[in-house]
């Protein structure tokens, strides 16, 4: 029975094959065996084989209008095997993905299925269980009529607390560097925060928990960004998203050196993605924005001279590889977008001016940065680059 079932799992992947398998009362055979089997690796197979059939969208008219099957399969919820699980999701994300999504959607309904699809996503240590659900709450965000539907529902039963638990682990695991076979999880937990903080629904019951804020803010401090870039990358969209209505964060944050640190180290990672790079920029403005440049103390100036003069290898290397001219004669639509770019440069121009204004003679007492001439240089070519860029 199993052999058997694997041979015709395999051959449900091509259209042809499984358009046969159909017209020969295949799903009325799957559906009789989530009935009456026992075998987890038996209705592991019968998932799996409806999920092939599902990817050929010509067939999902099959599986929706078949007597009860999207009600057995919505009660196979409630194994606790997670491969079955995994394979249950992968099939609620194809048919989400269809056609039929109303069907599907209509299946997924009731409130039970919403607790236990998040207990199952909250619970699970099995990665791909892990990978799978979280693809089927991306479908369930990214389709406006089935977000409509699904995720308030999904929002009321807490799936932003389940959020940030999940961030907080996996955060805890880049951290103690215990991420080397979960990245592509990762990238998932955060490309899931990254879609609910930019939809409308759900961004002010996300940007409303510090505690996520805290948590996407602390990757950008990792200091082995190589091993960590795409979660950095993704970091950087999701602060820009949390901070656009939440001003009262902003000064804080214009205080923590580190964090700064940590954005202008992200630089090369954004460079190739032009969303990111403007959403970097955009934090960058915003947080120099708060820094009332005649107001600040002497030892403030110098750890801002200090850290630009230090990163200014990477925003030259930046600005060089996105001169302003391209960028003006590009018929892309986020041209504009070049606006950031230039306001951090000129507050960054600025808090540099101001440096070898009041702190010459502090600079001729003391060394700020190992050697004196060097600092120096590498500050003035770093403002002259900054003026050159926002004057092209």
């Amino acid at each position: 029975m199993i052999d058997s079932g694997c041979i015709l799992w395999d051959l449900s992947a091509s259209e042809t094959h499984a358009d046969f398998m159909v017209n020969n009362l295949l799903l009325e055979v799957l559906l009789a065996n989530l009935h009456v089997s026992k075998s987890v690796r038996v209705k592991e197979i019968c998932l799996g084989i409806i999920g092939n059939v599902a990817c050929h969208d010509v067939l999902s008219s099959a599986i929706v209008s078949s007597n009860g099957l999207l009600e057995t399969v919505t009660q196979q919820l409630f194994l606790d095997d997670s491969t079955c699980l995994s394979e249950l999701f992968r099939l609620f994300t194809v048919g989400l993905q269809g056609s039929k999504f109303i069907s599907w959607t209509e299946a997924l309904l009731s409130e039970h299925v919403h607790l236990r699809i998040l207990w199952i996503i909250g619970n699970t240590l099995n990665s791909v269980l892990l990978e799978k659900s979280i693809e089927f709450l991306m479908t369930v965000i990214n389709n406006q009529e089935v977000s409509n539907i699904l995720l308030q529902r999904l929002i009321k039963l807490g799936l932003p607390s389940l959020v940030d638990s999940l961030l907080a682990g996996e955060i805890s695991k880049l951290a103690d560097g215990n991420n080397q076979d979960r990245s592509s999880v990762n990238d998932l937990i955060l490309g899931l925060v990254e879609a609910l903080s930019a939809t409308d629904s759900c961004s002010h019951v996300i940007t409303s928990n510090s505690d996520v804020l805290s948590l996407v803010c602390s990757i950008v401090k990792l200091p082995d960004k190589l091993e960590v870039a795409t979660s950095c990358v993704s970091a950087v969209v999701i602060i820009a998203n949390l901070l656009a209505d939440e001003e009262h964060l902003m000064l804080e944050l214009s205080k923590d050196f580190s964090f700064l640190q940590g954005l202008l180290d992200i630089l090369p990672f954004v460079s190739d993605d032009p969303q990111a790079r403007n959403a970097l920029w955009c934090i960058v403005s915003r947080l120099l924005s708060r820094v009332i440049i005649n107001d600040t103390g002497m030892s403030y100036l110098h750890e801002f001279a200090s850290l630009f003069v230090g990163k200014s290898h990477l925003i030259e290397e930046d600005i060089e590889g996105h001169p302003m001219e391209d960028l003006e004669e590009s018929v892309n639509p986020d041209a504009h977008k070049s606006y950031a770019t230039t306001s951090s440069l000129r507050r960054i121009a600025c808090i540099l001016e101001k440096w070898l204004i009041v702190g010459k003679t502090a600079n001729s007492e003391q060394d700020v940065a190992g050697d004196g001439n060097s600092f120096d240089s590498k500050l003035q070519r770093l403002l002259n680059n900054c003026h050159k860029y926002v004057r092209s």
